[in-house]
């Protein structure tokens, strides 16, 4: 979460609930669950490590906001995150956000961080393949490499999908 939150700050300063709201507006229906509390819980440690700085603006219509941007080291990380090829999660929520953080803020192009994934689960897919060959036939581990290469093929579809998508995606 404190990646995503960093990234959605890259673009420009904002207070908790327009964080909040680009979220829950990225994540569409999975957004839905989104606990309110978690932005601002991860921005008080993004403060503390000094990733985030803070300051209150005031208004004249409305009560007073902290506005949130992001400290040369929190740039950095942000700038860190887009170039991880990690990919942990059941749902490649992560790496959606990713690239809409990345196209937002002009950090990077979308499509060149699909490419690079790509070809990390094409590396991952060949090792589960190998491993899978390896295995002597019935043995303990084929049920899993099986599983762990379907899962990869379906990620790697679901790349195709993001290509086509961020290649026509208007700047």
């Amino acid at each position: 979460m404190q990646d995503i939150v960093l990234a959605l700050l890259a673009k420009e300063p904002a207070h908790g609930y327009e964080l909040r709201a680009r979220l829950r507006d990225a994540l569409g229906p999975l957004g839905e669950d989104l606990n309110a509390g978690q932005i601002y819980v991860t921005l008080r440690r993004l403060e503390k490590a000094g990733l985030v700085e803070s300051r209150v603006v005031g208004q004249s219509d409305r009560p007073d906001r902290k506005v949130h941007e992001l400290t040369p080291a929190g740039r950095d990380r942000v700038t860190a995150w887009l170039t991880e090829l990690g990919w942990e999660r059941t749902a490649p929520t992560e790496f959606h956000l990713k690239l809409l953080a990345a196209r937002a803020a002009r950090l990077a192009d979308p499509v060149e961080l699909v490419d690079a994934q790509r070809r990390e689960l094409l590396r991952r897919l060949a090792d589960v393949q190998r491993a899978a060959l390896a295995e002597p036939p019935g043995g303990r581990a084929a049920l899993l490499l099986e599983g762990a290469a379907l899962r990869l093929q379906a990620d790697l579809r679901w790349l195709d999908a993001c290509e086509t998508h961020w290649t026509k995606e208007p700047e």
